[in-house]
């Protein structure tokens, strides 16, 4: 009788029946970190699209930028569309350069100031739109594994508690509380890992194109600035 309870024990297991066995608590622990970790391959996928269309668009944006077209028909093109990144920042400069020449400016440093300024708020808010949910894959990392070991310790208590009441010590009694205990920490780690490493990937990812981003917003500034100092100054020298 004891070989077939024995048997019995070692065919029950499986990761299923083992979180069919687990206790309240420990099951919403185990769903949670479960939730958890669909969640992050979710982010993971919308990232590597979001970041892999980033860098297109910046590369079709530079191409046509530096290929001579004038800066006017540029901004004609981009100004009815649905622009982001390097596009959002030309678009934004041009707007506020139209809008300042258009109510007579007459200061080169006031107008520069304006233009910085909207290429500044303008760069902020894309920035945060690469940044998005990455603060999710940065508390499932570093809180995963925690959650899946308070599911371990209430599965090893209420194991302890069983093993008291039936006052057996035997190996088939004990093992099958302590594996549904551990696998809550399991989950916790396979829900951590790839948490922290696309967190590292994709903060780096993000901190390159918004790089690249500030690197044109100064190019750029640059450009408007020998262009104001060239329609301004005459002005003044009129004046």
């Amino acid at each position: 009788m004891e070989q077939v309870g024995l048997a019995a024990a070692t065919t029950d297991v499986s990761l299923w029946s083992l979180f069919m066995q687990a206790g309240f608590v420990v099951k919403l622990v185990m769903l949670g970190l479960i939730a958890a970790s669909v969640w992050t391959w979710a982010i993971v996928v919308d990232k590597t699209l979001s970041f892999a269309k980033a860098r297109r668009q910046a590369d079709a944006f530079e191409q046509v930028f530096w290929s001579g077209q004038s800066l006017e028909e540029l901004y004609r093109t981009l100004s009815d569309r649905q622009t982001s990144g390097m596009g959002a920042i030309f678009v934004s400069a041009m707007r506020e350069w139209k809008k300042s020449f258009e109510r007579g400016a007459r200061s080169p440093i006031g107008l520069q100031m304006r233009i910085d300024r909207a290429m500044d708020v303008t760069l902020a808010r894309e920035s945060d739109g690469l940044s998005a949910r990455l603060g999710s894959l940065a508390t499932i990392g570093s809180a995963g594994p925690f959650v899946g070991l308070f599911g371990t310790v209430v599965g090893i208590m209420t194991s302890f508690q069983a093993i008291a009441g039936s006052k057996s010590t035997n190996l088939a009694v004990v093992a099958p509380g302590i594996a549904e205990a551990l696998l809550a920490t399991a989950i916790g780690l396979l829900a951590a890992i790839p948490a922290v490493i696309a967190y590292n990937k994709f903060s780096a990812d993000a901190g390159k194109i918004t790089a690249r981003m500030e690197g044109f917003a100064d190019e750029f500034s640059a450009i408007l600035s020998r262009q104001i100092d060239e329609k301004l100054q005459p002005r003044q020298a009129a004046q």
